[in-house]
């Protein structure tokens, strides 16, 4: 419980941090007169005053808002903000006195910081740590039935097998055999470790073939648990990541295939797992929900692999392009997350609120300190894109505000703005009370 709340309130902390610092160094460099920095809302718990600005730490710690003259009243408004600052306000650096892309420029400031730290965050693990790839690990199996007749040979790999080196080339990275079965010659030549005589296969310059080849044969790495879905049977059971399973039933687990194998095969049927965490066996009992596919069903758990990993080193410039890759490739996913709902393709009991954040940030930090730091990066760029949706209240309802007024030539009246403001809280609001309800009964099946 203790590590859930730290990490609760480090990632908090961090990203509401750099989100409203955002916001605070535009609008200084722009010439607004920023009235409040608060992190939280409501009355403060800890404050200073620095110059014409208030810095508070507030109780409510489920955000924070920079208060700037001409929107002191607007915002979440009244209380929720804390009520007026302080500092008489100059009306001449007010937040309507500035140049319209000014203005927008302070109001789009809070998401760029965010989505900046997220690709801080994924260009500097790579950069020091190295890329993460695939470990090479013993063979587990070889699916036979997938595997092309000019392939035949592979099927004399067994459970525990070692592939060392393809065609005299030494293997780093489990994903250095995959790209050369991918991308190699027509003659591919296998060296097992502890066998004499190579495995050689000739095969056609046919992607096709080749990516069946590669993914025929499977890894053999333990049953250990990453992360797993809130509210589903491993969360449920209490298993947590980092969990090692080496038993199901009185049948021994030697690797995660072991384990998903017996999973799929046990839709809505308990299963007494004995699960290695740190120095101690615990026991547990998961019952797998039932999927339908096609008409045929299987067990599914909702928890994730941890496989064993390297870190290559990769230079600057690489690192550079990974991150910004990875850090589009995640606004894409929360985008489309984002657009499943809007469109009712999922369910609203699907929305998380602060304890599954809570409960998320925790199993991410139990799981290692990268874990952890992608786990906030990831989080940043969803702050990033839900803050831009247009509703009132949000970085994106200010921004509607700004188009409507170059489309107009003339800004909306306070009156309407502020309107538009408490309704668009009624609805932050509400999905607030919504996600929060599914937290309570995620935790009390």
């Amino acid at each position: 419980m203790l590590l859930t709340l730290l990490a609760l309130v480090i990632v908090l902390g961090v990203l509401i941090s750099v989100h409203e610092f955002g916001h605070f160094i535009v609008a200084k460099l722009v010439g607004i007169q920023v009235l409040r920095f608060s992190l939280g809302f409501g009355r403060p718990v800890i404050e200073w005053r620095r110059g014409e600005t208030e810095y508070w730490i507030s109780w409510i710690p489920l955000g924070g808002y920079v208060k700037m003259a001409g929107l002191e009243d607007e915002g979440m408004v009244g209380e929720l903000e804390g009520g007026k600052a302080s500092a008489p306000i100059d009306p001449a650096r007010a937040f309507d006195q500035k140049p319209l892309p000014a203005r927008m420029a302070v109001i789009l400031a809070g998401v760029t910081m965010n989505l900046v730290l997220a690709f801080v965050i994924y260009t500097g693990l790579v950069a020091i740590a190295g890329a993460p790839r695939a470990a090479v690990t013993p063979v587990d199996s070889v699916q036979t039935a997938r595997l092309p007749q000019e392939a035949a040979p592979l099927a004399a790999l067994h459970r525990g097998d070692r592939i060392t080196h393809v065609n005299g080339d030494s293997l780093k990275t489990w994903d250095d055999l995959e790209e050369k079965i991918l991308e190699g010659p027509e003659q591919l030549s296998f060296r097992v470790a502890g066998r004499s005589e190579p495995i050689v296969v000739h095969l056609p310059q046919d992607s096709a073939v080749r990516t069946q080849v590669a993914r025929s044969i499977v890894q053999l790495f333990p049953a250990r648990i990453g992360p797993v879905n809130l509210g589903q049977p491993a969360h449920r059971a209490g298993l947590k990541g980092g969990d090692v399973v080496v038993r199901i039933g009185l049948d021994t687990i030697e690797s995660w295939t072991d384990m998903t194998r017996r999973i799929r095969a046990s839709p809505g049927k308990p299963l007494h797992l004995t699960v290695q965490r740190g120095d101690s066996l615990v026991h547990l009992t998961v019952t797998p929900d039932e999927v339908d596919s096609g008409g045929q069903k299987f067990g599914l758990i909702g928890a994730y692999a941890n496989p064993p990993v390297v870190r290559m080193h990769v230079p600057v410039v690489a690192a550079l392009v990974i991150g910004v890759r990875l850090t589009g490739a995640q606004i894409v996913a929360v985008v489309t997350s984002v657009k499943r709902f809007v469109t009712g393709q999922a369910s609203a009991k699907e929305l998380g609120g602060p304890i599954a954040i809570a409960q998320m940030s925790g199993q991410a930090l139990r799981l290692g300190i990268d874990w952890f730091l992608q786990f906030i990066a990831f989080f940043s760029v969803s702050l990033a894109v839900l803050n831009l949706l247009p509703i009132p209240v949000l970085d994106g309802g200010h921004a509607m505000f700004l188009i409507a007024e170059a489309i107009r030539r003339r800004p909306l009246s306070p009156q309407l703005r502020l309107r538009l403001t408490q309704v668009g809280m009624l609805i932050v609001l509400a999905i607030m009370v919504i996600a929060l309800s599914n937290d309570v009964i995620r935790n009390v099946r």
